[in-house]
């Protein structure tokens, strides 16, 4: 076992003491990168990179090549668990994923199979591996997924969605269906990330992008308590540590309280929610990631770090908080840019930790 090198990110995840403000993006591999846009070009195409783990180790490493980040996370997409299933992914230009069957009756849900990650998703594993072996304890590996509401709605709707109109539809009419759907993704998602965690991911984050566009009593019953689910059969100790498990759903803010109760240790933010408040809510129960608007990084390095200032003089002193943006940096963002983010991080948070 290789000792970490910087493990403020994790312990900050369990609100431990740390010097400053661990710092890691969404998506921090991505297409803002020349030298990932140039990986990509030679794969041939985004899942080309996703299924290759040499390739996927690569471009995890570009970002820290050129920033000091505290956390690698692995290069991978949530919709891998529906293409193992057999839905067909694809991306078409412009208009994001798709899938070639998309499951929309109960004789095609009562056909899925929860899904082995050795056997169904080898190269996601074999990506874990290689990376953790690469990094070789500079900073810890963060594994990760989609949400079981999450990836239901892209299987239901075909791809992505404005209203979702198919998923809640089954959802509402077809409730014992959708909860069948749900329990084969939350037990395939315990299955991946549990796999994901043996192969040396340190710390998992769960994606549920789409649980923010749920009600409040369907949000509970289609989204948290899957990932109530998920998060109580995680492996949660390995190579003697604690394996933090984070829970971001995009405008969830108001749930705080709630996700807080799944037995999760941290929370992600979007940037819609004071974090400063947010902290008051949760105590000590939870640590706190994010919250910085990805788009704040076209403003100025002068604006981008006063914004940082803001929010670390919102969220106050002591640890339990891993800065963040509040969802993926975007295509068009100036890698300069990202470097005075991460840089405003590191520099002026210093004062909150003695």
């Amino acid at each position: 076992m290789t000792e970490l090198k910087n493990d403020r990110f994790l312990r900050a995840l369990m609100r431990e003491p740390v010097d400053v403000t661990p710092v890691w993006m969404m998506r921090q591999a991505g297409r803002y990168l020349p030298e990932y846009r140039a990986s990509r070009a030679k794969a041939g195409d985004f899942m080309g990179l996703c299924t290759n783990p040499e390739a996927a180790c690569e471009v995890t490493l570009q970002p820290l090549e050129r920033y000091p980040l505290d956390a690698a996370i692995l290069f991978s997409d949530i919709l891998t668990i529906p293409d193992a299933m057999g839905l067909g992914l694809y991306f078409e230009t412009g208009e994001g994923p798709r899938f070639k069957k998309p499951v929309r009756t109960e004789a095609d849900i009562r056909a899925l199979k929860v899904v082995d990650p050795h056997k169904d998703l080898p190269y996601v594993v074999d990506a874990v591996s290689t990376i953790r072996r690469e990094l070789n304890g500079r900073v810890p590996l963060i594994g990760f997924s989609g949400s079981p509401w999450t990836l239901a709605t892209y299987m239901v709707e075909g791809g992505s969605s404005k209203d979702f109109r198919r998923a809640k539809t089954m959802a509402f009419n077809q409730p014992e269906v959708m909860h069948q759907l749900l329990t084969v993704l939350a037990d395939s998602v315990i299955a991946y990330l549990n796999a994901q965690i043996e192969a040396g991911a340190q710390a998992v984050q769960i994606f549920d992008t789409w649980g923010g566009a749920l009600s409040h009593a369907a949000y509970q019953e289609f989204s948290l308590a899957y990932m109530q689910r998920i998060v109580s059969g995680l492996i949660r100790e390995r190579e003697g540590r604690r394996v933090p498990v984070i829970l971001f759903t995009k405008g969830g803010g108001q749930w705080l309280e709630l996700l807080a109760d799944t037995g999760a240790d941290a929370l992600g933010l979007d940037w819609t929610t004071d974090i400063g408040q947010a902290r008051s809510r949760v105590g000590k129960r939870v640590a706190l990631q994010g919250n910085m608007d990805p788009t704040m990084l076209y403003a100025s390095p002068d604006r981008i770090r006063s914004e940082v200032g803001q929010i670390l003089a919102s969220y106050g002193s002591g640890s339990g908080h891993v800065f963040n943006l509040g969802h993926g940096i975007t295509p068009e963002v100036d890698p300069a840019h990202a470097g005075a983010f991460i840089d405003a991080v590191h520099q002026l948070s210093a004062t909150y930790h003695q």
